[in-house]
């Protein structure tokens, strides 16, 4: 009888530790995904007006929209103890009008706009210098009529208009801190603050901030906006003559991103060009900059066709949208002229924008039970620069996909596993609610259902290609399950 009972316990204790063996043993398991429309925070970009008009036609080819915020149409005053007084509405409209459109905003905050009358209608020119600073008698600013048109300048002699520049981003920093609608913060100086003010003679501490002050205007926003609000500067401030940024090693360390505004324009590269641009994209972000903060700009102005002919597929002055998206790690590109011309028809422009930013792709999942292991990595040309996470159901993993570069892999875990009702997902706190994060799935080695995975649907397997309901697939940038001479694939 104890030999039995002997046996009965070793039994047990045999068959608990064989369940729980069995249940740490980690198997392939598929995840089915595909990316089907452009990415959130990443593609070409059109202005706010122009989005709207072109909304049923153009919009699902973008997911950002540009505009300028203005300060005077925000500030309404300061009172005695410095607290600067705001009036949001105006700008919390034109964020929720973008959102409405399912889109996220990237906003320029400027002073100079050369021959525009957006703030005074009768005054061409006029700056967005809030009014109260305006009626100091302590506050004069210059004019030119130069060849961007005629401009008034901020008077950067003046305190007042400093220490409010600094205190505004303070406040805005703690007003649209994680605000969903708001992308990316394009700041600067000079004309349409890109650090230049071209036909007017340079007047450091006058119609331009004398370095100490750019340099404390770095370190400020380096302190209230990283980790809130990704922002970035022109890449101008590579200029050693008006810009301390690249003589100073320590504002390089600085946590800003670059915007080019002038991309692709004849002179920008140095093999088809006097390489003006490029020389300055190798200064100010030679220490690959790109993997923690972003790249973007807009197409070039400095001849009538070039936002009508960057899409061309062979290229524009021997380079191709994709060959510069790729070598300058680009994440969102202003391109309003674009849209209707020959080469940036809506397939076209989202097959444009696909080219940009991130573009996420499962190597390999694992299950053992009770919990998922991920393998992925970034297949597009540039990171996304904030928190997001592999996510079944409620649970998220610990490890971020945040600044996961193109070519890296990440292995994360999620303390779940996926179900019919609970299914893999990317999620982020700063998409909107009615944005998707995408990824291309995994077809496990066990998968029983016959699908065999490609990289590529061209080379030995040419044909015509369908997706699982029949329709031809015209995207070469296709990714997921495809049908070709009868035969099913996962298309990575």
């Amino acid at each position: 009888m104890r030999n039995y009972k002997k046996s009965v316990l070793f039994m047990t204790l045999f068959t608990l530790f064989s369940v729980q063996i069995y249940a740490q043993e980690w198997k392939e398991v598929s995840v089915p995904g595909r990316i089907t429309h452009v990415q959130p925070m990443t593609g070409l970009v059109l202005w706010k007006d122009q989005a709207r008009q072109l909304n049923s036609k153009y919009g699902q080819t973008i997911q950002l929209e540009f505009a300028y915020l203005l300060p005077n149409k925000v500030v309404k005053g300061c009172k005695q103890d410095g607290t600067i007084q705001y009036d949001w509405t105006s700008f919390e409209a034109l964020l929720n009008d973008i959102a409405s459109r399912k889109h996220q905003a990237v906003i320029r905050v400027r002073y100079e706009n050369p021959d525009n009358d957006e703030v005074n209608a009768s005054v061409k020119g006029s700056t967005a210098v809030p009014e109260y600073i305006k009626k100091r008698g302590d506050y004069h600013e210059t004019f030119h009529k130069n060849g961007d048109g005629p401009t008034y300048y901020a008077d950067w002699r003046n305190a007042e208009l400093k220490r409010f520049t600094l205190q505004f981003y303070t406040d805005l920093a703690e007003r649209y801190a994680h605000d969903r609608r708001l992308a990316f913060l394009e700041t600067g100086f000079g004309h349409w603050s890109e650090y230049h003010i071209y036909g007017t003679e340079y007047k450091l501490g006058v119609n331009f901030p004398d370095m100490d002050f750019q340099t404390r205007f770095i370190q400020h926003l380096n302190k209230v906006l990283n980790g809130r609000i990704e922002w970035g500067i022109s890449i101008d401030a590579a200029s050693k003559d008006h810009s301390p940024v690249g003589n100073n090693a320590a504002l390089m360390q600085a946590g800003f991103g670059l915007f080019d505004d002038s991309f692709m324009s004849s002179t920008h590269e140095i093999g088809s060009g006097d390489g003006y641009s490029e020389q300055k994209w190798q200064r100010i972000a030679s220490n690959n900059r790109w993997k923690k903060d972003f790249a973007g700009g807009e197409i070039a102005y400095s001849s009538r066709n070039e936002q009508q002919n960057f899409l061309n597929p062979t290229g524009m002055y021997g380079h191709t949208w994709e060959d510069m998206a790729k070598k300058y790690h680009i994440t969102f590109m202003l391109a309003n002229n674009a849209p209707g011309s020959r080469y940036a028809q809506p397939a076209r422009f989202m097959q444009a924008s696909l080219a940009t930013g991130y573009r996420f792709a499962i190597k390999k999942c694992e299950s053992n039970g009770r919990a998922t292991r991920v393998t992925i990595t970034n297949k597009g040309v540039a990171p996304f620069y904030y928190d997001a996470w592999l996510t079944i159901g409620e649970k998220r993993s610990s490890v971020s996909l945040k600044n996961l570069s193109p070519g890296e892999e990440r292995v994360v875990e999620i303390p779940d596993v996926p179900t019919s009702t609970k299914r893999l997902t990317i999620v982020s706190d700063r998409i909107l609610p009615s944005q998707e994060i995408e990824f291309d799935g995994f077809t496990a080695s066990n998968d029983p259902t016959g699908i065999e995975s490609v990289e590529d649907s061209g080379g030995s397997e040419q044909g015509t290609a369908y997706t699982i309901d029949g329709k031809k697939i015209t995207d070469p940038y296709y990714k997921g399950l495809i049908i070709k001479r009868g035969r099913k694939y996962m298309q990575r």
